[in-house]
């Protein structure tokens, strides 16, 4: 048995199938000074190649996992726009009067070494993302073949020393069994497109593999443990066939709970709605029993397009959700763009820290025409359903009322326009700063609903990017700071007699549950896969033993202490979901 790293859970048995490893050897070709034009040239046309073959896997990728996912590719285009980059090749040529292939795979080595020096694991990882890029040009301009995998007809298990986000979008999922690489780690690109797809991944077995796989040895990987077994006995077989067995049991059990209401076993009812991003998702959702949709993020409508979304286009995709949804609601929010989402045909400005830079709502404020579009499309919308409007990054109680003076302009005008909409849609702020925590009670003034975004707020509180590996380890959900964030927020939402939800990875998380029903939160929104999870954990918990386990919490000193208490309890207090199964079964009977 060999140790790596789990990065995509799930079992896989399979015979494995080794990709080679594509290493290119070019010699080191110079070309007449009076032909670097035409070097010139071969680089740009394999540049706008290698961008449109980008393009087209993004857009087939998102087909299959949806837009946040395959937004990965983003990244991939960016380095064929990245200045740095790019001057590098065109220095080579220039100086050296060096072939353009030679010049980009000078450029790729010298990036790749700079980034393999880093002490930082997830910088080391985007080192992948440089050669995947290169490689895909470099077969341009040398017009090779792709590396072939295996025909769809007998599933495997593939060991690749590291796997490119592009070769995984080009997998067939149905034939591939699992993934094993040398090299990476849980937040590489292609770990995390192995999740969105249910690929168990073992990653980083490098430095403890003492002989190399062979194309054909018997595989057995555990994506949850990060073990590989290589030509494994009849005995263990059977005892991971067994376990994923159990794995897809546990599965189709709690797709079972679709259709039963998320209520504890003392009678406290929660409603458990969908984060999406697209129509695909919102079905996802749908199917998992959401009750409405908690988030939409609008901003995955603006991408994947060369200019922005007209309102016309915009109203459709919303009327479509809205009308999904039925009379369960949906919360719309408005344009959350900047930070680590950017639109190619909209250029912002270059900033040292964009996640506190010109994003989100202060960009809509600033481009009313924008805002007043997006709204627009999201009042018409309103006639045909329940929804409401959030407005994203609020800091101050300035920004809330301009904001909804720009609403107020574009329900006069659809009122002059004979349109019809909802002129009381409730409208709503998600608290995701510390700022906006601090003055909670001046902005429930101002607004009808809090969603309390996790994700970002815990970030901010604590200054921690989680996607640093060197700081990763100090992102806490559960640190005292964030939990009395939480609860200051929840208080002036009270006191105001307002909605307040909670979304993001805490909201997913099963053992935050003692601390919403403590709290006295009812509406939590996640994303379609958690849906089942937590619908379980609430079924097999009694409340008023959570809320006690809960009120201990928020007199910890540490984030260690409350992990300790919340994760001791869900596993003491769960139960088979075979038994949660037939208990609901027989009281709806």
């Amino acid at each position: 048995m060999i140790q790596g790293i789990g990065a995509a859970a799930g079992v896989a048995i399979g015979k494995a199938f080794v990709l080679p490893n594509w290493e290119w050897s070019l010699p080191d070709t110079q070309v007449n000074p009076v032909d670097l034009a035409k070097e010139f040239e071969r680089l740009y046309e394999g540049i706008r190649t290698s961008k449109d073959e980008i393009e087209f896997i993004k857009k087939e990728f998102r087909e299959v996992v949806g837009p946040e996912e395959s937004s990965i590719f983003d990244a991939h285009l960016a380095i064929l726009d990245d200045p740095v980059f790019m001057s590098e090749i065109r220095g080579i040529i220039e100086r050296q009067y060096k072939a353009a292939e030679v010049a980009v795979k000078e450029a790729i080595d010298h990036f790749v070494a700079m980034f393999d020096l880093l002490d930082d694991e997830y910088m080391k990882e985007r080192a992948v993302d440089i050669k995947d890029v290169g490689n895909r040009l470099l077969k341009h301009l040398l017009g090779a073949p792709e590396v072939t995998l295996p025909s769809d007809t007998q599933p495997y298990i593939l060991v690749a020393k590291e796997l490119s986000p592009s070769q995984l979008a080009h997998l067939n999922p149905t034939y591939v069994l699992g993934i094993v690489t040398m090299m990476g780690g849980k937040t590489s690109h292609s770990s995390i497109m192995a999740r969105a797809l249910g690929i168990p991944l073992v990653a980083g077995l490098e430095n403890n593999l003492s002989n190399p796989i062979q194309t054909g040895d018997m595989l057995v990987i555990d994506g949850d443990t990060g073990s590989v077994q290589i030509h494994p006995d009849e005995v263990t077989i059977n005892e991971y066939v067994s376990l994923r067995n159990k794995q897809h049991k546990k599965k189709e059990q709690l797709e079972l709970l679709a259709t039963v209401d998320a209520v504890t076993k003392d009678g406290v009812n929660l409603r458990l709605a969908g984060n999406i991003s697209s129509v695909k998702e919102l079905n996802l959702a749908l199917k998992y029993g959401a009750e409405g949709v908690g988030l939409f993020r609008t901003e995955f409508l603006y991408m994947d397009r060369s200019s922005f979304p007209t309102e016309d286009e915009q109203f459709e995709v919303y009327k479509q959700v809205v009308e999904k949804v039925g009379s369960n609601m949906v919360v719309i929010r408005s344009l959350d763009i900047g930070g680590d989402k950017h639109l190619d045909y909209f250029q912002l400005p270059e900033e040292q820290n964009p996640f506190l830079g010109y994003r989100a709502i202060r960009i809509s404020l600033n481009r009313q025409d924008m805002f007043k579009t997006q709204l627009t499309a999201i009042l018409r919308a309103s006639a045909y359903g329940n929804v409401k409007l959030m407005f994203p990054m609020i800091s101050s109680v300035e920004e809330v009322q301009a904001a909804k003076a720009v609403l107020e302009e574009v329900k006069a005008e659809l009122e002059l326009r004979g349109i019809p909409f909802n002129r009381n849609i409730p409208v709503g702020i998600m608290i995701e700063v510390p700022a906006a925590v601090m003055i909670a009670d001046l902005l429930a003034e101002e607004v009808d609903f809090f969603s309390i975004g996790t994700n970002d707020l815990v970030q901010y509180v604590l200054a921690v990017d989680r996607m640093n590996e060197q700081i990763a380890h100090m992102y806490h959900p559960y640190h005292p700071a964030v939990l009395r964030m939480i609860r200051m927020t929840v208080e002036a939402a009270r006191n105001a007699k307002i909605d307040i939800s909670v979304c993001g990875e805490m909201a997913a998380d099963e053992r935050s549950l003692p601390l919403w029903l403590e709290l006295g939160i009812s509406d939590l929104s996640m994303s379609p896969q958690a849906l089942l999870k937590v619908k379980h954990r609430t079924l097999n918990t009694l409340a008023i033993d959570a809320t006690r386990v809960a009120k201990a919490c928020f007199h910890h000193r540490t984030s260690s202490e409350t992990e300790e208490i919340l994760s001791a309890y869900a596993q003491k207090s769960g139960i088979s979901l075979g038994t949660s199964v037939e208990t609901k079964e027989k009281a709806s009977s």
